[in-house]
Formats: structure tokens, C-alpha cells, sequence
């Protein structure tokens, strides 16, 4: 069988295959009803846009690099699925490379891309990445950058986040409001700025509701579930030992389930319990984990758009200056925090 073209869907629909290329490429001049013909036959076909011919014809490339800490957790998952399906609807095939939260293989990440010479990058930095020199050259060197989730507050480019603070003081009010008192914090790597938001957000709830802070109970580590039961230890062994944790993400909140459980101690009832993400793990986790829901895949949506915006005015020799889109958090209440005031 003859692979389906612009010409085809052209031909099929009694259009201009210009009129159909711009409609594929979301250009605004289109009437809706048109596109709307376009994508719907385009997707009956199955068609695959020829990036290679593409990127010939218009003397760039059509691919966008992405690189993550971890491939493996959902969030992450979710969000690079969001990037790729938008990359694709946009004519871009995405290239996918993990740092394994080493600064040295982000580093080495970035530059393969741009040997490959991707169009664009979206990037969320390992725990380990304070300095980002190596995305300020990448910049200097006429890079194309977007951040997400994990950002550098000293880096100036488009960046989509969630309302960290803010879902740490739900996160946190919500404990209060189920009657627990001694409330700790299990925080990420001190220097990373997701990090210091959510750890702002638990202080200010704390601070709002005359709770104490302890500075036992603020323990700073990894973003893993080995750290998560590590760090729970250490909390469990202290003379006053907390009865609840916010932690600075579900994978953490995992593991310190397993502690409190060998400690011979409820979640929920003993220690309440909160995460932050809203992984499928939470739901069915006996007893299912109360978390923050971060919506990673409106968060890749929004960060595949927020580059492509920035190609297309780079094309144009538009101006462009880097925003700051902030997607809003939920608290999804579960059996881990079942305690009533």
C-alpha cells in the first residue's frame, strides 16, 4: 500500500495540498471547519508526516530534545507521553534522554542533542544540578530551551511549574484540619528550588495554624523510596517523634510507609501520611496515600507549546520573552491522613 501524503488527504478532500500542510501545522489562516476535515482524514489514514523531507525542504530540523531525571516514575511517564503526542501533532519527532539525577550525564545529555541539532530542548534538572552553566551556554550558543518541574531559578527561559508552595500548605492544612499536631517535612535535595517551594509551603501552614516547626522534623534527602524509608527512620528514632509527614513526593512517601509499617505503627491512624504527585501507586497502596495531584500531562502539553511558540517566532525573527506558566495543584484525599480532629 502507497504511504498516505499531503497530496492524498489533498486530493481526497478536493483541497490545495498547501491548505492541508498548513492545516496539519496548526497554521491560523485555516478555517477551523477546514482542519477540522484535515486532522479528522488524516488521523482515518493513519498519516505519519515525513519529518526528514520536511526538515530538508525547510532547512531545520524537525526534531526537539527532552531530557528527565528518571524515565521510570509516572510523572515523568506522563508528561514526556503529553510531549510527544503534541510534538507529533506538530510535525516534530522528539529524542528522549534521562540524566539518572546526575548532573554529569545531564551535561553529557545536552550536548548529544545539540550535536543532533534539535530544534529545541525541554529539560527537568537532576537533584544534583545547582549550577547551570551547561544550559546557559547551550542558550549563549543560540539554544532554544524550555524548564519544567524541576527548574534553575537563575536561568532565564520559558518555564512550566506547578504551584509548589501552594500545594505544600495544602497539603500541610489538610493534616491540621485531620487533628494531627506533631506534622514533619520530608524535603528534597536543600538546593533545588522545587524543594525549597514546597518546604516554604509547609513552614507558612505550619506558621498560619500556630503549629511548631521542629528543625528534627524538616529532613532534607533524595527523591527515592529507599530515601523516603531512610528518612523515616531517622524521624521515628527521635525522642518526639511526629505524627504525620508531608513529603516532597510520593516515591518518598513510599518508603516511608515501609518504615512506620516495620516500626509496628498505622499510616493514617499512628502517622498520617501525605505525597505529592498523585501517582497509581497512592490508590492502591494499603492504606491508600492521600496526595497533591501535579497533572504532569497538562504540565507536558504546556511545555512541548511554550517551545514550539518559541521556534516559530525564532523562524519569523520575532521577539519572544520567557514566561512563567504555573499549573495549579490538588489535594486528593485518601485513608493515609483517616484520623478526625
Amino acid at each position: 500500500m502507497a504511504p498516505v501524503t499531503i497530496k492524498t488527504i489533498a486530493e481526497r478532500l478536493n483541497l490545495h495540498p498547501s491548505t492541508v500542510s498548513r492545516a496539519l501545522g496548526g497554521h491560523p489562516n485555516v478555517r477551523p471547519k477546514t482542519r477540522e476535515k484535515v486532522l479528522a482524514l488524516a488521523n482515518e489514514l493513519d498519516y505519519q508526516p515525513n519529518i526528514l523531507a520536511k526538515s530538508l525542504k525547510e532547512r531545520h530540523t524537525r526534531t526537539i530534545g527532552v531530557i528527565v531525571p528518571e524515565i521510570r516514575h509516572y510523572f515523568f511517564s506522563c508528561a514526556i507521553s503529553a510531549i510527544d503526542n503534541r510534538a507529533r501533532e506538530n510535525g516534530y519527532a522528539m529524542i528522549l534522554c534521562q540524566s539518572a539525577e546526575q548532573l554529569r550525564n545531564e551535561v553529557m545529555n545536552v550536548s548529544v542533542l545539540e550535536q543532533q541539532r534539535v530544534a529545541g530542548m525541554i529539560v527537568s534538572i537532576s537533584q544534583e544540578t545547582i549550577s547551570s552553566d551547561h544550559l546557559k551556554s547551550y542558550q549563549r550558543r543560540g539554544g532554544i530551551l524550555v524548564l519544567f518541574d524541576r527548574v534553575s531559578a537563575d536561568l532565564v527561559a520559558s518555564k512550566v511549574i506547578n504551584d509548589n508552595l501552594e500545594g505544600a500548605y495544602m497539603a500541610t492544612e489538610h493534616l491540621i484540619a485531620r487533628g494531627y499536631r506533631r506534622i514533619a517535612h520530608l524535603a528534597g535535595p536543600k538546593d533545588l528550588p522545587l524543594t525549597q517551594e514546597r518546604e516554604k509551603g509547609y513552614r507558612k501552614a505550619m506558621q498560619d495554624f500556630n503549629q511548631p516547626v521542629i528543625d528534627d522534623w524538616v529532613v532534607y534527602g533524595g527523591m527515592h523510596e529507599r530515601d523516603g524509608m531512610e528518612d523515616m527512620d531517622t524521624l521515628l528514632e527521635l525522642k518526639e517523634a511526629p505524627d504525620a509527614i508531608f513529603t516532597v513526593n510520593d516515591p518518598v512517601a513510599v518508603g516511608a510507609y515501609e518504615s512506620i509499617k516495620a516500626h509496628g505503627l498505622e499510616v493514617g491512624t499512628d502517622i498520617g501520611v501525605v505525597g505529592f504527585s498523585n501517582n497509581p501507586t497512592t490508590e492502591i497502596i494499603t492504606p491508600s496515600m492521600t496526595t497533591v495531584e501535579q497533572y504532569p500531562g497538562d504540565m507536558g502539553k504546556r511545555a512541548i507549546e511554550c517551545l514550539i511558540e518559541q521556534i516559530r517566532a525564532r523562524r519569523n525573527e520575532e521577539e519572544y520573552a520567557p514566561e512563567t506558566v504555573v499549573v495549579k495543584t490538588e489535594i486528593i484525599e485518601r485513608a493515609s491522613t483517616c484520623r478526625t480532629a
